[in-house]
Formats: C-alpha cells, structure tokens, sequence
C-alpha cells in the first residue's frame, strides 16, 4: 500500500496558513492586544514551539496577517478595476476606490488595518508596507491616466500619497459611522470630486 507523506516544505506551508487563518481571524474578532498566543496555536491546531518557529512572536504573526489582508484587498481592486485601467484609469481609480472602501470597511479588516497595525507594526513600518500594495496599485493607474493623457504628465508619488491619506481616513471615518451607507455614499461624493482635481 502507498503511503501518501507530505513533504517538509508542505508541512511548514501548512503549520503557517493556519497559523495566519487563526491569526487573522482573532486578530480581526478581538484585536492584536486582546488575543494570546496559546489562544492562537489552540485555534491554529499546532503546538506555541510552531508558532515560534514560523515568526518569532506574535507581532511577527500579526505583520504576516496584516501582508495578507493587504493583498487580497489589492488583488481585488485591481481584479475588478484591470481591463478599465487601460481604457479609462480615472473611472477605474473611482471604482477602486469604491472597492477599497467596501473591503476595509468591513469590521475585521478594519481592526487588523486600520487599528491595529499603526500601533504594532509602528507607524513608519505599517507606512513602508502599505507602499508595496495598494500604494503602488494607485501610483501605476495614475501613471496610465497621465499616459493616455487624463492627467499632466507630473510626478505620481505626491498625488498618491494625498490619495492614500484621503482613502484611510475615509475608511476610518464609515467604520466609526452609525449610519456607514449615508458615510460611505457621502465619503465617495468627496473622493470622487478629489480624483477628478486630478484630471486636467
């Protein structure tokens, strides 16, 4: 009979998803502050000494939790707004834009992004990494709306930044909403007027 073993690498890949699903599921529940390490291993199904040999500590989970959730909102964004970017890059940086804010609205994403990871990560740090997804996302469909010329050709990493600032306090402001339709519909009348500032 053939036996079916999984590899080292496999078992190492395995131990760290499920470390980073329960990671991030706590995380996003309770907060970074509010959640043990044994709470986590219990949740992840593997022993504290897995954690530790994974990332370290707890804020070393929690940076990969954080990459992730980064990621995907990326991966998203840039899912539903690609084929428009080339046609139309500002139409596609409003409809990232909605997306965006549709994603990091949701209570969990928010606590891990918008929360928690200023304070852990400290602010220069979640700053650098947030540069490596959506920072670049947005810079590229500037570039584009400047190719196609929607835009003055002029240096993209100041309006990205403005755009980036705008985005996160946007985000913060529906999350701590009562109403987050009327924030969200009023926020998005505001980005859109700042996004069309930049045409011209």
């Amino acid at each position: 009979m053939k036996v079916n073993r999984r590899t080292q690498a496999e078992r190492t890949a395995a131990t760290r998803s499920a470390l980073i699903g329960a990671g991030r599921a706590l995380f996003g529940e309770h907060g970074y502050a509010a959640v043990g390490t044994q709470t986590i291993v219990d949740a992840a199904g593997v022993t504290r000494g897995a954690l530790y040999h994974q990332f370290d500590d707890k804020k070393g989970l929690f940076t990969a939790v954080y990459d992730q959730v980064e990621q995907d909102i990326t991966a998203e964004v840039a899912e539903r707004v690609g084929e428009l970017a080339l046609a139309d890059p500002i139409a596609a940086l409003k409809a990232g834009v909605r997306v965006f804010l549709e994603r990091v609205t949701d209570p969990a994403v928010h606590q891990i992004s918008l929360v928690d990871a200023p304070s852990v990560l400290g602010w220069s740090e979640w700053r650098a990494r947030g540069e490596e997804f959506g920072f670049a996302l947005i810079e590229g469909i500037l570039a584009a709306a400047i190719a196609v010329g929607q835009m003055a050709d002029q240096p993209v990493r100041p309006i990205a930044h403005v755009a980036i600032g705008a985005l996160d306090e946007s985000a913060l402001y529906v999350s701590a909403a009562d109403d987050k339709d009327a924030a969200t519909a009023e926020v998005l009348v505001v980005l859109d007027r700042i996004i069309d500032s930049f045409v011209g």
